[in-house]
């Protein structure tokens, strides 16, 4: 079996409100990938609001197809670490983590059509079901809003809700978690995302403020270079932190864990090149009692978190709209049942590209 064509684009997908407030589109790399079998594999990573976009596709396209094409796609370990040593001298993380991510995305899609397996089953399967967060809450958001979004998520069964603590006074932010707080009224517990915002001494004086809460978790809290601020942190507060949507390889994740930094590990399987990698880390995780919590793009993550024991919640941001997916796993009381369709079980809408391409 061999790859015979690699086809690429962007999308670039506008979102609704309130989250277009703060982000009026996010787009897309697609990969679809192409064997002399007729499978297919689909493979993408998610450039929220569109930053880099662009250059991850040309970095996909001209660097990491070329390492593809004529290759067997099932040999997905051997062609992570090809992708992973093309050019040496560029680190796989930020651009070219992403365009690496949408490569093995594809080519376990197409593994997991050819075991005519859903890929939660065919690495495993510890539960078929999987808890969500409701997630959102940006800081341009009215009161309003930002508690309309809260029962939004609450009303569809999510017992969590995060938000984000963007405002430069944090008593302004300790006043917007007390009213979702209050509006929830015990129905969903709370996360808060400071989205690398503060340093140590910010971040002490936030969460002191936010402890009454008892929140499930503190993210980010610091720059995502600055390992030992993120141990600082965590020894000086009182909530657990979570954090890793920006550190990209297993490398990145066990300076954390042996710093006891983080409690919730959440790596983006479109950042963190790829389900290949996004399960190492969460087998990692497992081994330092840390729990996972991918970040985003909760359609694919589920069959990650369905596979591992220590696989915890999916984040769920209710964005897509209706025509950019043939089939979107529905959220029902705060759960995702994960398809049963072989491979990550995603698929473009008929038109989707025509409609949202812009590369």
């Amino acid at each position: 079996m061999k790859i015979t064509a690699i086809d690429t684009c962007v999308l670039t997908v506008p979102t609704p409100k309130p989250m277009a407030l703060n982000y009026p589109h996010h787009k897309l790399v697609i990969a679809e990938i192409a064997t002399d079998e007729g499978v297919k594999g689909l493979g993408y990573s998610l450039a929220f609001n569109g930053g880099g976009a662009e250059a991850v596709h040309t970095y996909l396209e001209t660097r990491l197809k070329p390492a593809l094409l004529g290759e067997d796609p099932r040999l997905v370990e051997r062609l992570w670490e090809k992708m992973f040593r093309v050019d040496m001298g560029v680190r796989k993380q930020g651009i070219a983590g992403y365009a690496l991510s949408a490569m093995d995305i594809g080519l376990w899609d197409i593994v997991g059509k050819l075991a005519k397996q859903p890929l939660y089953r065919l690495w495993g399967a510890h539960s078929d079901v999987v808890s969500a967060y409701g997630s959102g809450g940006w800081s341009s958001y009215s009161l309003n809003d930002l508690l309309g979004e809260a029962e939004k998520y609450a009303a569809m069964g999510c017992r969590y809700y995060k938000m984000k603590i963007h405002h430069p006074d944090p008593r302004e932010n300790a006043k917007r978690v007390a009213a979702v707080h209050k509006v929830l009224g015990g129905k969903a517990r709370m996360m808060v995302d400071v989205n690398q915002r503060l340093d140590v001494l910010g971040n002490v004086r936030q969460a002191e403020l936010l402890e009454e809460f008892d929140l499930l978790w503190y993210e980010e809290p610091v720059l995502a270079d600055d390992l030992d601020g993120y141990a600082e942190v965590a020894k000086k507060i009182n909530i657990p932190i979570a954090g890793g949507e920006n550190h990209f390889t297993r490398w990145e994740f066990k300076q954390l864990f042996d710093r006891k930094a983080i409690a919730f590990a959440m790596p983006d399987v479109c950042r963190a090149c790829g389900f290949s990698e996004t399960l190492r880390i969460g087998k990692l995780a497992a081994a330092h009692g840390v729990q996972l919590t991918p970040h985003l793009i909760h359609e694919t993550s589920i069959h990650v978190v369905g596979a591992l024991a220590n696989g915890f919640l999916v984040e769920f941001m209710d964005w897509a709209p209706p025509d950019l997916w043939q089939e979107l796993p529905q959220c029902k009381d705060g759960q995702f049942r994960i398809p049963e369709r072989p491979g990550h079980g995603m698929a473009l809408a008929r038109g989707a590209i025509e409609k949202y391409r812009s590369r």
